[in-house]
């Protein structure tokens, strides 16, 4: 049997070594150093966006999102239930109530022809978050948020490099943010990016990333922030990942692509579409949607590949279907039927950069004998 095949392996194959010995001998380590400011600069630039605000990771970065909004107890925020935890964990942090929308079944994006529904007069935001390598077709949310001057979050955790119409993804939201998981099109281990266009929205964020100190005084404080500061060696190899990135994005669709071809004829599961009206598919994952009863659900079929030396990730589980929220009283007796088939029908397999393709015809020929 051939050798396991991880569901992500991360490549370094840049100046990440070298930008490293850079900072042990410079001494540079923690946030004051010199690549945090480079990484912040080269980063918004890509972007299109003015400011760029580095913190810990993806999470901490939608936390400093909602608190720079003011967002808080009364406030609504629309997002999508099919996402991860972090997304809801800072609106109900803040005090807020998320309304959820349930995501379409052939792009696995959040249903934008839902959101006008949810809007009441108590929204404050829609929190928009592209999933799996597609962006959200973002039109119709800019419309809405404008008619109903509401803000807009962009989570663009899963896109680093993505565009709509051209555009890139991150650069729509009053504010922005990203990952920078070692899943990620640029990683730094851990580490999350906070972008916008608005000074004042920067200075705050800034200010809650580096515990709220008064600029005039460093140890008094007028409100609460926290110590979310992102350090110089992560931003080292955030600089040499960036320099990277429009490699990483081509091979990310040709690992995509090889995928779409090996699989094509197998009518059991779903696969991604390679592309919409808006973008190109940017397969930060390949995921899966089983359509038949062969396996149980995707538990079973990921069980089969695990012991077929095969990695692979469910999908998210629902935000409506959460116990803690539901130890909240959250979304109590709601239902979002394509969220609720996605988490317990689809998972996704290996696609990280480091692999082959070799391994990819692997684990295509695993999954035409699993489902033809």
């Amino acid at each position: 049997m051939h050798d396991f095949i991880p569901v992500n392996e991360p490549l370094l194959s840049g100046n990440e070594k070298r930008y490293l010995e850079e900072c042990i001998e410079t001494g540079w380590i923690s946030s004051e150093g010199p690549f945090v400011k480079q990484f912040e600069n080269d980063f918004s630039a890509r972007m299109n966006r003015s400011f760029g605000i580095s913190v810990v990771n993806g999470s901490v970065a939608l936390d400093i999102a909602v608190a720079a909004l003011d967002i808080g107890p009364g406030d609504e925020v629309i997002m999508p239930t099919f996402t991860i935890i972090s997304c809801a964990a800072a609106i109900v942090r803040a005090g807020a109530k998320p309304v959820l929308v349930d995501c379409d079944i052939n792009t696995w994006n959040m249903d934008v022809n839902q959101v006008q529904q949810k809007i009441s007069d108590r929204t404050k935001a829609i929190m928009v978050v592209h999933i799996y390598g597609l962006p959200v077709d973002l039109n119709p949310i800019l419309e809405l948020a404008k008619k109903h001057n509401l803000y807009i979050i962009e989570d663009a955790a899963e896109v680093i490099g993505q565009t709509y119409y051209d555009k890139p993804c991150g650069s729509f939201g009053d504010i922005s943010t990203f990952s920078f998981y070692p899943n990620k099109h640029v990683t730094t281990g851990e580490g999350g990016m906070i972008l916008t266009d608005d000074p004042e929205i920067a200075e705050k964020c800034r200010a809650k990333r580096n515990l709220c100190f008064k600029r005039e005084q460093r140890f008094l404080h007028d409100e609460l922030g926290w110590n979310y500061r992102f350090s110089n060696i992560q931003a080292a190899i955030g600089v040499a990942q960036l320099e990277k990135l429009d490699g990483s994005i081509s091979r990310k669709r040709e690992i995509g692509k090889r995928y779409l071809k090996n699989l094509k004829g197998i009518n059991n599961i779903q696969i991604p579409v390679l592309e919409t009206d808006y973008a190109e598919n940017i397969f930060w994952v390949f995921g899966v949607l089983l359509k038949d009863d062969k396996f149980e659900d995707a538990k079973a079929a990921m069980q089969t590949l695990k012991n077929k030396n095969i990695g692979t990730r469910p999908f998210f589980w629902p935000m409506h279907e959460q116990p803690v929220f539901h130890k909240m009283g959250l979304f109590q007796n709601e239902s979002y039927p394509n969220s609720e088939k996605m988490a317990r029908q689809g998972f996704y397999i290996p696609s990280g950069l480091a692999i082959t393709n070799d391994q990819i015809d692997i684990v295509s020929d695993t999954l035409i004998e699993l489902f033809s």
